[in-house]
C-alpha cells in the first residue's frame, strides 16, 4: 500500500502548487535535527559521536520553525538524537501544528512515557517509533536490553491515549527475508501501529557498526523476496507503491536528496542527513550552493550503495505524480488497502 490517505492528499496538492510556481527543486518534508544527544548507543547510528559541547546544545524554538517556514515543506520529522530530550520539544511541535504541517516525532520510545502527558493527539500528529526488529534483533542494534519491550509498552500507551504511532525499522545484512516478514507481520497485525516505514541501512559514516551495511544487490534480493506473494500490499508501509518497486529492483531512480533536506544546530546540512559534506545558513544556500550533479549511485563513491528514504522516496514521489498510471496506482493502494 502507499501513503496514508490525507497525507497523499495534502502531498500531492503541494506538488501542484509548486509545479504552477515554475519551481524545479523544493523540499516535501524536512529531517528537523533540534539536537544531537540520545539516551542509546545505537549500532547503526554515529549522531552522539559529535563533540561534547556540541552534543549539549539544544535548538531554540524559534530556530527550528524558522528553518521549517524558510523551507516552506509540507511534512517535518523532527529526529536527532532523541528528541524528547529536548526541554521544549512539545513547544517546537504545537507551533509546527499551529502552522498546519505533518508532523512525525521519531523516537526509540523509552521516554516516552514520561513525557506522553505533555501532547496531544492531533490528525497531523504522529509518533515515529524506531524498532529494528523483534526483541532479540532490536536489543542488540540498540544496544539495551529490554529496549524492545519498553518501546512496545510505549506504542501501547499512546495508542491507549488515542495517538497515531507510525515505525520506522532499518534493516541490515545479517537481516534474512523472514526477518523483515515476521517484524512488519508483528507490527502491522499483533501491535497494529498505524504506518510503517523501512530502509536499508545506509553506510553512516559515525556509526559504531562499519561491517553491516546492504549492498543494492543485496537490498533488492532482501526486499523483493519480503516482499513476494502480495505480502507488500498487506501491510500499512508508509511508501509510495514506486519506491518499494525501487526497493526490489524493479526500477531504478535518480537522487533527489534536495526534497528531503536536514536542518540541524549546525545548519543545512550537504547533501542530506547522510553524508557530511559542509553546512549552509539557508535552505535557499543549500539548493543553490550544491553540485547536486555530483551525489547518487554511479556518481559519487559515498552513494554507491545508498537506496535510501530520504534520496529515492521523493523522486518516486515525482515520478508518480508525473505519469496517470502511477498516480491512479498509489491511490487504488492507498485506498484500497483501508
Amino acid at each position: 500500500m502507499g501513503f496514508p490517505l490525507r497525507q497523499s492528499i495534502r502531498l500531492g496538492t503541494y506538488l501542484m502548487e509548486q509545479r504552477l510556481r515554475g519551481k524545479k527543486k523544493f523540499p516535501i518534508l524536512v529531517e528537523l535535527e533540534p539536537l544531537f544527544a540520545c539516551n542509546l548507543k545505537c549500532a547503526g547510528c554515529g549522531k552522539i559521536a559529535q563533540p561534547a559541547s556540541l552534543l549539549k546544545q539544544r535548538m531554540p524554538v524559534e530556530q527550528a520553525v524558522g528553518a521549517i517556514e524558510e523551507a516552506g515543506a509540507p511534512m517535518v520529522s523532527i529526529a536527532g538524537g532523541e528528541p524528547l530530550m529536548h526541554p521544549q520539544i512539545d513547544e517546537i511541535v504545537r507551533q509546527l501544528l499551529d502552522r498546519n504541517k505533518i508532523v512525525f516525532l521519531c523516537t526509540n520510545a523509552l521516554l516516552l512515557p514520561k513525557h506522553l502527558a505533555k501532547f496531544s493527539p492531533h490528525r497531523n500528529f504522529a509518533w515515529l517509533v524506531h524498532i529494528d526488529g523483534l526483541r532479540e534483533r532490536h536489543d542488540a542494534s540498540v544496544r539495551k536490553v529490554g529496549g524492545f519491550d519498553a518501546a512496545v509498552a510505549a506504542i501501547k500507551q499512546a495508542q491507549a491515549a488515542g495517538f497515531k504511532v507510525y515505525t520506522n525499522t532499518t534493516f541490515f545484512d545479517t537481516d534474512t527475508p523472514q526477518d523483515v516478514i515476521d517484524v512488519l507481520d508483528y507490527l502491522n497485525d499483533d501491535l497494529g501501529v498505524d504506518n510503517m516505514q523501512i530502509s536499508p541501512a545506509y553506510a553512516y559514516e559515525r556509526a559504531p557498526d562499519q561491517e553491516h551495511w546492504l549492498g543494492v544487490d543485496q537490498t533488492r534480493e532482501l526486499f523483493r523476496k519480503a516482499f513476494a506473494d502480495g505480502r507488500r500490499r498487506k501491510w500499512r508501509l508508509n511508501h509510495s507503491p514506486l519506491f518499494l518497486d525501487f526497493l526490489e529492483g524493479k526500477t531504478e531512480f535518480d537522487c533527489t536528496a534536495w526534497a528531503i533536506p536536514s536542518y540541524s544546530l549546525l545548519g543545512w546540512q550537504k547533501p542530506c542527513y547522510l553524508l557530511d559534506d559542509g553546512y549552509v545558513s539557508t535552505y535557499r544556500e543549500l539548493v543553490e550552493e550544491t553540485d547536486w550533479e555530483s551525489y547518487g549511485r554511479g556518481r559519487n563513491a559515498k552513494c554507491e550503495n545508498c537506496m535510501a528514504h530520504c534520496g529515492y522516496e521523493p523522486s518516486a514521489v515525482f515520478a508518480t505524480m508525473g505519469s496517470l498510471r502511477e498516480s491512479i496506482r498509489a491511490a487504488t493502494d492507498t485506498v484500497g488497502a483501508r
